[in-house]
């Protein structure tokens, strides 16, 4: 997916979307120009939701249509809230699993990680960043990777890396699973979901 100038969508959106821009330079920043701009009409609702959405979407490096698929499954469940699905299916992709045990620093990266088949799901290589990933599967480094570049001295690095609640990763191994659904209370959001799901209801 083409992104476009970081530093300016995340001006707009906020710096939570992208991890180059989570900088004490970047707050500084956006500190200095809030002060200079002008005050002027606050956004409307309907903007207020659209800042929302392309906030989520970016964070985790949605195409329009990729995002609307998720929106739509997300509404047709029962029984469980729609925005709590959506966490679930946006946390729950491969790439945000390796993300989120620490095995690549950005979303990003462990996009390419998964492309380039350094990952297993079962011990079987995955090259499909947007699988969705189950209770009890195992997600580890290929064994013929883990001595490549990028792992190099990984499991070092990751000692002290704390992964979410809602999975478990043993840094020695490089590898880990999810032992439970992830909650808002598991882990951060990237975004307030309720407004992106009334976005999508109009």
């Amino acid at each position: 997916m083409k992104v476009g100038p970081k530093y300016k969508i995340a001006k707009r959106l906020g710096p939570s979307v992208f991890e180059k821009t989570q900088t004490q330079k970047f707050a500084i920043a956006q500190e200095r120009a809030a002060k200079n701009k002008k005050r002027g009409r606050g956004p409307t609702e309907y903007g207020k939701q659209l800042l929302e959405k392309q906030k989520v979407r970016m964070t985790y490096g949605l195409s329009e249509k990729q995002f609307s698929n998720y929106i739509q499954e997300a509404m047709k469940t029962h029984g469980v809230p729609p925005t709590e699905t959506l966490h679930r299916l946006l946390e729950l992709r491969l790439d945000n699993v390796v993300y989120r045990m620490g095995l690549a620093p950005t979303r990003r990266a462990a996009r390419q990680m998964v492309s380039h088949g350094h990952v297993t799901v079962n011990g079987v290589k995955t090259t499909i960043p947007s699988r969705r990933v189950h209770l009890g599967d195992a997600i580890s480094v290929r064994d013929g990777s883990k001595s490549r570049g990028p792992f190099e001295n990984l499991s070092e690095k990751l000692s002290e890396h704390r992964a979410p609640s809602w999975l478990t990763f043993d840094a020695k191994a490089m590898q880990g699973g999810v032992q439970q659904m992830p909650t808002f209370e598991a882990t951060d959001t990237a975004g307030d979901l309720a407004s992106v799901i009334s976005f999508y209801s109009r």
